[in-house]
């Protein structure tokens, strides 16, 4: 794991692991939104309309691309993570921006308007399914971590306060370390403190 302050650290395997389950989602909508817009709708997009129900190369390429966008979204948000001070916001903020790009990118280009706008539904989705499922990873991937104890097994000098450790165990710390101190006992040679001086009767 890769520490970002003293109090909280990253589950890096957590988040790439998050990052390629992503990765195959974002494929996957590309391929249903294409089947279901071709298929039920009968819109030809990401491919001619000869091409069938799932397209042809042009589709899984698509397909590939979104995956990869998701790798990166990944990568972007583990670099937020280790320097930004709010990294999910601003991982939002960027991921929404460029999915907003790429839901109105089919309108520039020229194509009927039915798959003009299926194929910014597609984009709008997949991008939607990115941002949120990166989202959760990167809330799941930070790890508060442990402070050692300051008494019992394992702990550590000097290593900060302990929220187990209560009055209770200071007070009877305390009264342990005094009882053990061996008693002194007093034969009037000298001056010093006597701590039998209030039971013992005064000597004329």
């Amino acid at each position: 794991m890769s520490g970002i302050d003293s109090g909280r650290s990253i589950n890096v395997s957590r988040l790439w692991s998050g990052g390629l389950a992503t990765a195959v989602v974002a494929g996957l909508v590309i391929l249903v939104g294409a089947l279901i817009v071709r298929g039920v709708f009968g819109i030809p997009v990401l491919a001619p309309e000869e091409a069938g129900y799932l397209g042809d190369a042009t589709t899984g390429v698509y397909a590939a691309t979104a995956a990869i966008a998701a790798l990166i979204a990944t990568a972007l948000l583990h670099l937020l993570m280790l320097s930004a001070p709010r990294p999910m916001t601003f991982f939002g903020w960027i991921v929404g921006l460029a999915t907003v790009v790429a839901a109105v990118t089919p309108f520039t280009q020229g194509a009927p308007l039915a798959s003009q706008i299926a194929t910014g539904l597609i984009n709008a989705v997949c991008g939607i399914a990115i941002v949120s499922l990166l989202s959760s990873v990167g809330a799941s991937a930070y790890r508060r971590s442990e402070r050692p104890r300051l008494h019992g097994e394992g702990a550590l000098p000097g290593a900060g306060f302990d929220p187990g450790y209560g009055a209770d165990d200071y007070e009877s710390g305390y009264r342990d370390a005094f009882s053990e101190q061996p008693r002194r006992r007093y034969d009037g040679r000298h001056r010093s403190y006597d701590p039998d001086a209030r039971t013992r009767p005064d000597r004329d």
